[in-house]
């Protein structure tokens, strides 16, 4: 007798060992018709898998997310299926799952191209029809790499060949091919309807750039005709709103192969790079932050004590000099210890926030480097509170609420939150770990905001909240976060005197709001598909006049409104007003003010808005309240 405990609390008895999908076409056709797998006392299997013992299990279909990832893991073997059909040349290595979808590395002689990306397509979908069920056998190691050698799939039978000699290996076919995965998977092709073929890029075989170049064919996956249609057409959005095309048609930045992963801010990126920063610094001034600034060369010694120099030394950039070892900082924390520990503090100095604009460089590769998204030189609004654990409470609620009011002011309004809890490896006593998590949560509630929790995603010395942004398509960033930290300043003897008279050491609070500033920029521009906010627009204000006639009074305007602040540029070439105009608009500038003979002869200027608004004639001060208003209230014209 085997009893099937379901996810409702209802139990099920069967006589025998039972499987997944018996199971599921014992409670309804329906059901039977919708699985893709079975979560079987928490762990995903196939619908094949025998159940021999009581269990719990649920049904998973494509409405679930583990559903999702079985289509979409199903429909990367799919792909690999018609690619050796198609090319039988060609030699599969592996095809993992990713956000959204899945990719696929193969060997081949010569390069895919979109072409060849229609043809494969046009084949999976053909397989898919034909409904193949999808069947696993399990062998020794050894003989599953004799069997791929014999098949000339030498990178497959590598894989296979790390895999320890006593183990045994599953293998997954669907008609005439045979692919090596753990699984699951779905329990035939007729299960895999809504695909896309995306791209083709470069891969190295294991990531490492001395081995031989793979080619990449990534594609996308969903459960219904609706929600495939739904994400094209967000990528698309996607497309128009890239903040690399933009950042070149707004004369932004550039990234050049001289620096790669380091950005060349062009003056009109400066000065939205400016406003951010200045935004940020009288958030400091007005949360009891002080503004610090350390060095960005540290000694090998510095690190060693962090535990940076033994493993995450690859990702930092070193030199030497004098017989002395030295490296840029990927972080700011120690450098605000450092200054932390000049002095004796005393717990009444606590909590003592500083704040720095720090740039910080890692040594990420190439191939990972995505325009000002992912860059190796970045600069961080990065801030460390030092405190008592009794404090912890207080300072993450207030981080949470002025984190907020910092996203709203940046357009954005939806925000996730996550809170990750002790890893298995940590240091601490259970004691300070339930203190700091329970701050950490009890934070976030008192702010009113719901969160989730990831069980083990905590850093080894201590738990964090992750504060996720959703933008205007629907995309998520995760951005902000404020990590509990006593490992750092025990590293590095920092210390304060208690009321007891007695040293203690500090908990650091390691936060960050917008995170990397570049990172930060990208996303807002992605938001705004370019058209940033007035408050931050890199020109807030272009004066255009209609003849030569005008040219003295429009850089008069100019200078006027330059002089209060804000930022303004005139257009005096002797061109169509209607050019201008229309020149202007696609540099997506707030406010075109046009000045013709009637407003100079009042003293006047005609706004027109960003989108086409004809906000009419008005006086020079009454455009200019205007502007000082949306400046001050953060509008998003």
């Amino acid at each position: 007798m085997v009893q099937i405990t379901l996810p409702d609390g209802s139990q099920r008895d069967y006589p025998a060992a039972v499987t997944v999908a018996d199971v599921a076409a014992s409670i309804g056709t329906g059901l039977a018709k919708a699985a893709l797998a079975g979560k079987v006392n928490g762990k995903t299997v196939d619908t094949s898998y025998l159940i021999d013992s009581d269990a719990k299990l649920a049904i998973l279909t494509a409405k679930d997310a583990e559903g999702l990832e079985v289509i979409r893991h199903s429909t990367a073997h799919l792909l690999a299926y018609a690619v050796k059909d198609l090319f039988p040349q060609a030699q599969v290595t592996i095809g993992p799952v990713i956000e959204n979808g899945f990719f696929y590395d193969f060997s081949f002689e010569r390069p895919f191209t979109l072409d060849d990306l229609a043809v494969i397509e046009k084949r999976m979908t053909e397989l898919a029809n034909k409904d193949e069920p999808v069947t696993r056998r399990v062998l020794p190691r050894d003989e599953a790499v004799a069997l791929f050698l014999g098949q000339g799939e030498k990178y497959k039978a590598e894989i296979i060949a790390s895999i320890p000699a006593n183990e045994d290996v599953s293998l997954y076919r669907e008609g005439a091919f045979e692919d090596l995965c753990r699984g699951p998977h779905v329990p035939s092709t007729g299960k895999l309807k809504h695909f896309k073929l995306m791209k083709v890029a470069g891969a190295y075989w294991r990531g490492d750039h001395k081995n031989e170049m793979l080619q990449r064919i990534y594609g996308t996956a969903w459960a219904t005709k609706e929600d495939l249609a739904q994400h094209l057409k967000m990528l698309e959005e996607a497309e128009k709103r890239d903040h690399r095309k933009l950042g070149r048609e707004l004369d932004l930045f550039h990234i050049d192969d001289h620096a790669p992963g380091v950005v060349f801010w062009h003056p009109k990126g400066w000065a939205v790079w400016q406003a951010v920063e200045q935004y940020m610094r009288n958030v400091y001034r007005d949360n009891g932050y002080q503004e610090v600034k350390g060095p960005q060369l540290l000694d090998q010694s510095l690190w060693e004590k962090t535990g940076h120099w033994g493993k995450y030394r690859d990702n930092m950039f070193t030199t030497q000099s004098e017989k002395r070892d030295y490296a840029l900082k990927p972080m700011n924390c120690p450098g605000h210890i450092l200054i932390f520990k000049q002095g004796i503090k005393s717990y009444r100095d606590l909590p003592l926030r500083y704040g720095e604009f720090g740039q910080c460089h890692r040594n990420e590769p190439t191939g990972g480097l995505h325009g000002i998204m992912r860059v190796r030189g970045f600069t961080q609004d990065d801030g460390h509170i030092f405190c008592t654990e009794d404090q912890i409470y207080d300072e993450c609620a207030a981080f949470t609420t002025l984190l907020q009011k910092v996203y709203k002011d940046f357009g954005f309004t939806k925000i996730i939150y996550k809170v990750a809890t002790r890893p298995e490896a940590r240091i601490g006593s259970d004691e300070s770990w339930d203190k700091a998590e329970h701050a950490l949560m009890e934070s976030l509630r008192r702010s009113g905001c719901e969160f989730t929790v990831s069980e083990g995603e905590g850093a080894f010395y201590g738990p964090k909240i992750e504060y996720t942004l959703k933008d205007a398509i629907g995309r998520e960033w995760q951005c902000g976060t404020i990590q509990v930290d006593p490992n750092m300043p025990e590293r590095l003897d920092a210390e304060y005197v208690g009321d007891d008279s007695a040293r203690h050491k500090p908990i650091m609070l390691h936060r960050a709001i917008v995170g990397s500033l570049e990172r930060f920029i990208g996303i807002l521009i992605e938001e705004t598909a370019g058209a940033l906010p007035a408050w931050l627009a890199p020109v807030q204000v272009m004066v255009l006049n209609i003849t030569d006639a005008q040219a003295d009074y429009a850089q008069n305007v100019v200078k006027t409104l330059q002089n209060q602040g804000f930022r303004v540029q005139s257009d005096l070439r002797n061109e169509k007003i209607t050019y201008k105009i229309r020149e202007h608009s696609m540099q997506k500038v707030p406010y075109l003010v046009v000045i013709g003979d009637k407003e100079m002869a009042s003293g006047a200027v005609a706004v027109r808005a960003r989108g086409g608004q004809d906000l009419g004639v008005m006086s020079l001060e009454d455009f200019s309240q205007k502007l000082s208003a949306d400046v001050a209230r953060k509008s998003n014209v």
